[in-house]
């Protein structure tokens, strides 16, 4: 029993050595009290600077909507990479072959429905989907089948869908994006306007709509990509708005409704393009690089300012920052202004393809506005998130300190995430983002100064503590 209790006595004396020595081993320096002190500047000038909202202005009202392939895209490419030189950065113009696709003439009108004027006709909003095929010359009219989901749509089988338009009627769930998780309420309906050609189309349907996936309810069609799939007929897409969809839905319960559609957009061949680089060198770690980056190409119905000119402007305005405040990074902090985001993926897929992973420190994006951020998304290793302590912090006086771990942080830079490369964004407020997201609302106007100031601010002091870490980052 005495040794037992002397056992005991000896074992607690060494374990407590073992805590004692773990609580008091000095922590291994992450930022010196200049990189804090610089963080606190970069913050305040951030929060005081309106060159983003300069830049966002000049992207979508002096250039325009800018669909990869359009004289706006080229124009965009040419822009950004001269106010880069401007501030002595050391730019140059990745190649891209990018797909071109023009819209056309787009119109919808039902041609029949229970209780319809003679001689008449019922307008129906629509746009065509990125990608689609034509109809024919003079549209086609078909009845249309409202349906729930692919479910249903299996279902009624081809015996009831061939020959017909079918309408995926399937709703945005804003209650969701209320609860500030838009992006999971749009990856719900986001599948039809992605998959729901191909479903229709393998059960003979003559074309598809899809209710718009978003959460808008100001008559406005929600754009955005489509796919086909190879030995499955290609059949002409377009979305309709919230209250067309509920329109048509209604009649459909009281009989019979046909539609005639035209749609006439063409794919055009692959033109050139470009991503925007633009280096900032680092002074003790130029190899080694912190990518801060938005994409520079929009869908065409708007002018593309919530996607994505402001996170192109918040990555310009990074450097522009640190080169008014004269402070130097200690690694090189690259601008990316990638092309071909919204209808291919060319530019992201190209830029981690040629990239030297290893070099790459970091990479920061923002794509989904620039409402007021309450933190940044970290995509990597959870070990590495004690790092990011002093940063959130110094983020915490602007509401924006919290930090939410995710499989991916944007975009463009998960090609360079699933590689390995620890990946950030802001993580914003995205209540209102998808009622003007892919639609023609997405103009300059919805752009809140103060709120683009706070999330260029975060961008710019995250991208600079990232920059002069004086440890590597687990990856």
């Amino acid at each position: 029993m005495k040794n037992k209790f002397l056992f005991t006595a000896i074992l607690t004396a060494l374990l407590s050595v073992q805590i004692f020595s773990q609580q008091t081993a000095p922590t291994p320096l992450l930022y010196s009290e200049k990189t804090l002190e610089n963080m606190e500047k970069i913050q305040r000038a951030g929060l005081a600077s309106n060159y983003a909202y300069d830049k966002t202005a000049y992207m979508t009202n002096n250039i325009g909507a800018r669909l990869s392939g359009s004289p706006q895209a080229e124009r965009a490419v040419e822009y950004v990479a001269d106010e880069m030189r401007k501030l002595g950065l050391d730019v140059q113009l990745q190649k891209l072959s990018v797909p071109h696709w023009v819209r056309g003439e787009e119109k919808g009108e039902l041609v029949e429905f229970e209780g319809m004027a003679k001689n008449s006709t019922q307008r129906i909003v629509l746009t065509t989907l990125g990608g689609s095929v034509a109809t024919d010359e003079n549209g086609l009219t078909a009845e249309i089948i409202v349906v729930s989901g692919f479910d249903e749509l299996n279902k009624l089988g081809r015996e009831k869908i061939e020959g017909k338009i079918v309408l995926f009627n399937v709703k945005f769930d804003q209650t969701l994006a209320e609860l500030n998780q838009a992006g999971a309420a749009y990856g719900q309906v986001g599948q039809y306007r992605g998959g729901g050609a191909v479903a229709a189309a393998k059960l003979g349907a003559v074309a598809v709509l899809v209710r718009s996936a978003g959460g808008s309810q100001n008559r406005l069609a929600h754009t955005g990509m489509m796919r086909y799939a190879d030995g499955v007929k290609q059949i002409p897409a377009a979305a309709v708005p919230y209250e067309d969809a509920e329109l048509i839905a209604h009649l459909a319960k009281n009989g019979k409704v046909k539609m005639k559609m035209l749609l006439t957009p063409k794919k055009l061949p692959d033109i050139v393009s470009y991503n925007v680089i633009a280096d900032l060198k680092g002074s003790e770690k130029p190899d080694e690089i912190v990518v801060v980056s938005g994409h520079l190409d929009s869908w065409d119905l708007g002018t593309g300012a919530l996607d994505d000119a402001v996170g192109v402007a918040m990555a310009m305005q990074v450097p522009y920052l640190l080169k008014e405040l004269k402070i130097k990074p200690k690694r090189t902090i690259r601008v990316v202004a990638f092309m071909n985001e919204e209808n291919g993926f060319v530019g992201a897929t190209q830029y981690a393809k040629e990239a030297n992973i290893e070099k790459h420190f970091a990479a920061i994006e923002a794509d989904l506005g620039a409402s007021h951020p309450i933190g940044f998304i970290f995509a990597g290793k959870r070990e590495a998130l004690p790092f990011f302590a002093p940063i959130s912090k110094i983020l915490n006086s602007q509401g924006a300190g919290q930090i939410d771990v995710k499989p991916s942080a944007s975009s463009d830079i998960s090609t360079l995430t699933e590689k390995g490369v620890p990946s950030f964004g802001p993580w914003f407020d995205t209540r209102t983002y998808f009622n003007y997201h892919h639609t023609a609302a997405d103009t300059f106007d919805k752009v809140v100064p103060k709120e683009l100031a706070e999330n260029a601010s975060l961008m710019a002091v995250l991208a600079y503590g990232l920059a002069n870490l004086e440890q590597p980052l687990p990856r």
